[in-house]
């Protein structure tokens, strides 16, 4: 076994590595082909590599804006098998995003079946659409085939593929860009083009322009789908100004008279990304949970373009309440982020200012120009030295013809030839005189310019036009000497092709107005629920089992109900659609209910468990119509208690309002304040009278010792109270205390001297003919 380790023949064996080491080698290995090569787009030409390589696999299959269109399946496949190998569904999505005039602010493909919607159905298969460029997608092309810019070999080293393209407007801007990476993540809104121009043009003007100026250009983005931005400016100041930030992005709509005093909402933009389909089913929601009470219904009335139409409840509605209520519960009004994360020059990610990646473009522009600029002054170079060859030729075309008419090799013979002497053109071929020997003063490029020229050129006034092209081009290369020595001159010849962009994809350009307005926002308060619902009295009625319903009317409360089988009255009362039902149950806590939102009275009910997060265990105590400003006793079965506001009763969860801790005990009573004295009796027929002001205003607790009761041994010799709290009222000690004595008899207790004494006391056996029941009221 030594021999064959040591053995200097045998390869090496792998040296092993710390498990630990190897994931972060290979994680940090994925994560940067994930920022570099997925996630994030390039600064320069604003398009991650997939968009990148559909375009230009779209525009080697000569799909032109002009053109005729092709399968979509036949573009992915090409896109996927020559430069992108990953899946065909993948690349499908990515090209039909760039085709959707509601996702993309200018559309780089020009699709031709359906794509999808704003609702959020999915495109077609592949193989059933066809697309072709867009003229905006082949300016992003402009200059490909002029060595604008660098290639690479594609992922099999068959093909190469452009690194980045030559994009002759900002699109990072202009199309914005989405993404998530491996620890940082993209998003940024689309803009204007005229607008975005208008900024690149000041900034070749002022490049130390401030952030705050551009903002003077590019007041804010600008979204496929329209809306309102009621973003303040001075937040969308600091968003461009540190690349972080956000836009409040509201649906446009407007009031459309019906006539007679009627009228609707109709929605005609909605926020950029919303399904359409998805806010419908939002808001439907909202009508049926009743969140937004005063919203009757929601009708979808779309075609081609948005209409969405809401419906209020009752004609005196305010419009700018509901959309109000609307904006706070809905999709109608969303904040779009805004984080400029982008690769600079391909490589390094960075969170970039609005006036970084402007700057980035332009350097790149400029970039792109002078390698057009040389590419160009190569090409002219090259055709100069043919044309000279030509114009030889021309004025030694007996000599050219004799040498090619005779000559065994006339390519060597005319580079050895001297065009500077005379020649006479030989009669036939014993006549012709092989050049000598030497220097030529044609290059090789010049005689396979000349050999190759068709028999049909040799005609006299084709010198004219050579010397006129010649003399062109030489002024054509003086400008582009002069253009390559002047960082001004390039940047005058820069200005001009944006404002060429601005004027071929401005507000001429077919969708290249302006569509996201801005607008003040304006304080969305509170809505009082009275407000909200059309006031209507309704009887409301929960059953001993806690089903609740609500009749409409105020009906007669003697008349009998009907219930569940088993089941029976427990609480009857009137009210009116705008009140708050307060339910306190045996746990202490207060749970709030809308009568506006309580099931009809048709039925049996529904079952307030459901509606409220009370209990099995937990009894109801008490239902009653919440008072604002109204003061109220509550008191455990054990006998300690406390007044509480109404205010501070009011539940906003389903979970309740914890207000009187019970602790092993039980919350007994809850009853309003209407007097100045308070009147307690025990199970042991105690009855005890006390000035309220004994009692305190809490908020939340357990309250104060309101009647003393004795100790007692129970079961298994655990102490328990001998008796306990039964009832208690408020009454005015002037006026007498008053109990029903039985039917509909009320008999009044005018000295209650005898009873009063302090809070916590024990107290004495009630007045003669009070009920044996030891409550004040049956």
């Amino acid at each position: 076994m030594s021999d064959l380790i040591d053995d200097p023949d045998k390869p090496p064996l792998e040296v092993a590595e710390p498990l630990r080491r190897a994931i972060g080698d290979r994680y940090l290995t994925y994560a940067l082909s994930t920022i570099m090569h997925r996630a994030l787009p390039d600064a320069r030409d604003g398009l991650k590599p997939v968009h990148r390589r559909i375009l230009y696999a779209m525009r080697e299959l000569k799909l032109s804006s002009t053109g005729g269109f092709r399968k979509s399946a036949k573009i992915s496949g090409d896109v996927m098998g020559n430069y992108h190998p990953h899946g065909d569904a993948a690349i499908y999505d990515a090209m039909a995003r760039l085709a959707q005039d509601f996702a993309v602010r200018y559309p780089l493909v020009d699709g031709q079946g359906n794509f999808g919607n704003i609702d959020g159905d999915n495109p077609a298969a592949s193989r059933y659409t066809e697309a072709r460029l867009t003229a905006i997608a082949e300016a992003m092309l402009d200059g490909l085939g002029e060595n604008a810019v660098d290639f690479r070999a594609n992922y099999d080293g068959t093909l190469s593929e452009p690194v980045v393209l030559p994009a002759t407007f900002p699109n990072l801007l202009a199309n914005g860009s989405s993404g998530i990476a491996v620890g940082m993540a993209t998003n940024i809104p689309p803009h204007n083009i005229a607008e975005l121009v208008d900024a690149c043009l000041h900034l070749i003007k002022t490049p130390d322009a401030r952030d705050e100026t551009l903002l003077n250009y590019v007041p804010g983005p600008d979204f496929p789908t329209g809306g309102v931005i009621v973003e303040p400016r001075e937040t969308i100041a600091e968003a461009y100004r540190t690349g972080r930030g956000g836009f409040r992005l509201r649906a446009r709509w407007e009031v459309e008279d019906l006539g007679r005093g009627q009228w609707q909402i109709v929605v005609t933009e909605i926020p950029y990304q919303v399904q359409k389909s998805k806010l419908i089913e939002r808001i439907a929601e909202l009508i049926q949970t009743r969140k937004v009470p005063i919203l009757a219904d929601v009708r979808d009335e779309s075609a081609d373009d948005i209409r969405l139409i809401l419906e209020p409840r009752t004609r005196n509605v305010d419009p700018e309440m509901l959309m109000g209520l609307m904006f706070r519960n809905s999709d109608l009004e969303l904040r779009f982020s805004l984080n400029m994360n982008v690769l600079i020059d391909g490589v390094t990610p960075k969170v970039c200012s609005m006036k970084e990646v402007l700057r980035a473009f332009l350097d790149f522009r400029r970039e792109v120009l002078i390698r057009r600029s040389t590419h160009r002054m190569e090409k002219i170079d090259h055709r100069l030295e043919v044309l000279e060859g030509f114009i030889v030729a021309f004025l030694n075309l007996d000599r050219v013809i004799d040498i090619i008419r005779y000559d065994d090799e006339p390519k060597a013979a005319l580079m050895r030839e001297d065009w500077s002497k005379d020649h006479v053109r030989a009669t036939n071929e014993a006549d012709y005189v092989s050049p000598a020997p030497g220097e030529g003063e044609l290059s090789e490029v010049q005689v396979d310019a000349i050999l190759n020229m068709r028999l049909r050129s040799l005609r006299r006034l084709e010198e004219i036009e050579l010397v006129r092209e010649r003399d062109a081009l030489m002024e054509e290369r003086a400008g582009l000497e002069d253009l390559l020595d002047s960082e001004a001159l390039q940047w005058a010849r820069i200005a001009d092709q944006l404002k060429q962009a601005k004027k071929l994809f401005g507000k001429d350009y077919e969708g290249g107005a302006r569509r996201t307005t801005f607008a003040e926002a304006g304080a969305i308060e509170d809505v009082p629920l009275e407000a909200m619902i059309e006031r209507e009295p309704v009887t409301v009625v929960c059953s001993r089992m806690g089903w609740i319903r609500a009749m409409s009317g105020h009906v007669d409360l003697s008349r009998e109900f009907k219930f569940k089988d088993g089941d029976g009255p427990r609480f009857a009362f009137h009210a009116e659609t705008t009140d708050k039902i307060v339910v306190f149950a045996g746990n202490g806590r207060f749970y709030t209910l809308s009568a506006a939102n309580l099931p009809g009275g048709r039925g049996m009910g529904e079952p307030l468990r459901l509606m409220v997060d009370l209990p099995n265990e937990a009894e109801i105590v008490d239902m009653f119509v919440h008072r604002p400003g109204q003061r109220l006793i509550v008191a455990s079965a054990e006998g300690n208690g406390f007044v509480v506001n109404a205010d501070d009763i009011v539940a906003q969860k389903r979970a309740g309002k914890q207000v009187l801790n019970v602790g092993e005990s039980v919350a007994k009573i809850c009853k309003p304040v209407a007097g100045d004295h308070v009147a307690v009796v025990s199970e042991n027929r105690k009855l005890l009278v006390f000035p309220l002001e004994e009692l305190p205003e809490m908020g939340r607790g357990k309250g104060v010792r309101l009647q003393k009761y004795n100790a007692a041994r129970g079961k298994q010799g655990v102490l328990e109270l001998d008796g306990g709290l039964s009832d208690l009222t408020t009454f005015d000690i002037e006026k007498g205390l008053s109990w029903t004595a039985g039917g509909d008899r009320t008999r009044t207790e005018v000295d209650m001297s005898p009873w009063v004494g302090k809070r916590a006391s024990v107290g004495r056996l009630p007045p003669h003919g009070f009920p044996r029941d030891n409550r004040f009221t049956s």
